[in-house]
């Protein structure tokens, strides 16, 4: 049997980044039920760190975790930066220009460098879009690419140091609490381990609902949605524009995307297809889809896709994540349901979480920025 202080449940972005900064607080093991960490949604992420993406709790984490992002080769986390410029533009049809006003207006109120541009503004910056489907954009010049491999090993290599203990291919059979202390039991091929905590952090995913079966708690109704993606060469690229150069381009109304990658484009349907938490694949109407409304959008063609896969994105009934201690039981923390932001709003949502496990309370600057614990906290999904 092994204590610790916390003991995380599932080693993605979340669970790494809140191993990270709970390591400086107290012992902390980390739990993970695949051979490594990240097999999941976060090694399958093609992550964009953009402040205009998501509900008023999905920005205010984002805008609060870029000092953690520009301050990585300083502070030792990272041996390069995490973040490298590229820019996203959001377009839209003339039956889609209500849409670009309300990205616009709610974006704008975090984030003043954002620009609402008309058609000839929006095709000057993307030519490779046909005009007949741009009737206007917003345009954000601070969206930036992600290293996520080397953030989601920043945070593994850091809380390892501080002193935390991962531990792959631990799947979790049982979970208890007694005298105080949660016991969990996790399984290895045929070997049973026990480990005990006051506190246990649901960190796991697509399957944080089950973790809180095994532990006789009801679930907060998320949802695994799968997103699927593919990498190409597009046909005909002229010979004097720079594919590594282009924006982020993204139908505003998420039907599509595409942004450079390797020498590639990097393109998907943006769908968001509820399934049960699995090894998700692609399906091949997907890959079509993804085809098809690019094309659609683009003077280009999809000449030949090198690489597809999904990936598994899960939401709260309200799309905002649950972070703080489950209300009908002592010393069980919901860290869960991340959606598709889990990424770049982690050091803002692992911060966040330390502060409520040790403090009560969210961080100060978290909360200037509009980071509030009633908002994400699990008794708003609890019927009474």
């Amino acid at each position: 049997m092994t204590s610790c202080d916390f003991l995380i449940i599932g080693a993605g972005i979340a669970g790494a980044s809140a191993a990270f900064e709970l390591s400086a607080q107290g012992r902390v093991i980390l739990l993970e039920r695949e051979s490594r960490p990240g097999y999941h949604s976060t090694g399958r992420s093609a992550a964009l760190y953009t402040e205009t993406y998501g509900n008023a709790a999905i920005r205010s984490l984002t805008v609060g975790s870029r000092p953690f992002f520009d301050a990585t080769v300083v502070s030792g986390f990272s041996e390069h930066p995490v973040l490298t410029p590229r820019g996203v533009l959001l377009v839209g049809r003339e039956e889609q220009l209500a849409s670009l006003d309300e990205a616009f207006a709610a974006g704008s109120r975090l984030t003043p460098t954002i620009r609402r541009l008309d058609a000839d503004a929006a095709l000057a910056m993307a030519p490779m879009l046909r005009p007949d489907q741009v009737a206007g954009a917003v345009w954000e010049p601070d969206a930036m690419d992600m290293d996520v491999h080397a953030i989601h090993q920043g945070y593994l290599r850091g809380a390892r140091a501080r002193g935390a203990e991962v531990v792959t291919d631990a799947e979790l059979t049982g979970l208890t609490r007694r005298d105080g202390v949660w016991r969990a039991e996790t399984r290895t091929g045929t070997e049973t381990r026990t480990w005990t905590a006051p506190w246990v952090v649901n960190a796991a995913g697509a399957w944080a609902d089950g973790v809180a079966a095994l532990a006789g708690l009801r679930p907060m109704g998320l949802t695994p949605k799968r997103r699927t993606a593919i990498t190409f060469d597009p046909t005909p690229i002229p010979a004097e524009a720079n594919l590594k150069d282009w924006p982020m381009v993204c139908d505003v109304d998420e039907s599509f995307y595409f942004k450079p990658e390797g020498g590639r484009l990097l393109g998907s349907p943006a769908d968001a297809t509820p399934v049960e938490p699995c090894d998700i694949q692609p399906e091949e109407l997907d890959i079509a889809l993804a085809v098809d409304r690019i094309e659609r959008a683009a003077l280009f063609k999809v000449r030949r896709i090198t690489h597809r896969w999904a990936g598994l994105r899960t939401f709260a009934p309200d799309m905002t994540p649950v972070v703080g201690p489950d209300p009908e039981a002592e010393g069980f923390f919901w860290l869960a349901g991340q959606g598709g932001y889990g990424i770049q709003t982690a050091p803002g949502m692992a911060r966040t979480a330390a502060g409520l496990l040790t403090s009560g309370a969210v961080p100060e600057d978290l909360a200037a920025l509009g980071v509030n614990a009633v908002d994400l906290a699990p008794e708003r999904l609890r019927a009474p």
